[in-house]
């Protein structure tokens, strides 16, 4: 009887064994089949119509010409919402592989990251409250309050007219002290305030002056993967032999790119 209930007892066990060895296989099996490449992009959100969040959800035109740009490479997109300042240091540490957040290639930022071809030029701008009449552009900041987005070239040109700027993480909180009338004006690119002003904030605020066109907007990656930059800007000349990229610019900007 010992005998018979030891027999069976092994045979229980060898079974589980076998179903548990099977259950290993297949999971490993799983794992090597669902490997994808993954591109882990930083952004900052709150710069429509580059990038922002709409139910929840990243949308703009650096979105949507990433996803192109992403398809064309084979990579899955994933995206990492970050503070605009933040995003050089964690494309350095290896948290991100690229920025796209509406990011001006300039001689500063070359020396710490490369960056891809120019996909978008425009200029900066200055945004008041629709009563105030003491504010015509850039040459007449010098000694105001000026908001502007932390670590951006808006926030630069205004310090260079002379204003007392106020720096924000994002531009939204800028757009809400203007209006509560904690600064005199934002420092902006066109094309974000532009979008702004047609989404309704043209009843309380008004764009003033000329633009200063220093606009060359391009992707961020490591200067340790010169692949990859290789890899986006034959993905970005492709977009634009194909179409893809005059119908995303005017989706989101309403004209024929720039470019």
């Amino acid at each position: 009887m010992n005998k018979k209930y030891l027999s069976i007892l092994a045979a229980s066990v060898a079974a589980v064994s076998l179903f548990a060895g099977c259950g290993s296989d297949s999971a490993d099996n799983k794992g090597a089949a669902s490997e994808e490449k993954v591109l882990i992009v930083g952004t900052e959100p709150t710069f429509p119509p580059f990038e922002f969040t709409e139910d929840g959800k990243d949308v703009g035109f650096d979105i949507d010409l990433l996803q192109a740009v992403s398809d064309k490479i084979g990579y899955k997109m994933e995206i990492k919402n970050l503070g605009f300042d933040a995003l050089i240091p964690a494309l350095k540490s290896g948290q991100i592989d690229l920025i796209a957040a509406g990011m001006d290639a300039t001689e500063e930022r070359k020396k710490q990251v490369d960056f891809t071809d120019v996909y978008f030029s425009g200029g900066y701008t200055v945004v008041v409250r629709k009563d105030n009449t003491d504010i015509t552009g850039y040459e007449s900041l010098a000694g105001k309050t000026v908001g502007a987005q932390v670590g951006s070239r808006a926030a630069f040109y205004a310090k260079e007219h002379g204003a007392t700027v106020k720096e924000f993480d994002t531009n939204s909180q800028g757009w809400m002290e203007l209006e509560a009338g904690t600064c005199d004006a934002v420092s902006i690119d066109s094309a974000v305030a532009m979008y702004y002003l047609k989404q309704g904030g043209d009843k309380s605020l008004k764009l003033v002056g000329d633009l200063i066109k220093d606009r060359n907007v391009a992707m961020a990656v490591s200067k340790e993967k010169p692949e990859l930059r290789e890899k986006v800007n034959n993905a970005l000349k492709e977009l634009k032999a194909d179409g893809t990229y005059a119908k995303l610019y005017k989706k989101w900007f309403g004209t024929e790119p720039a470019l």
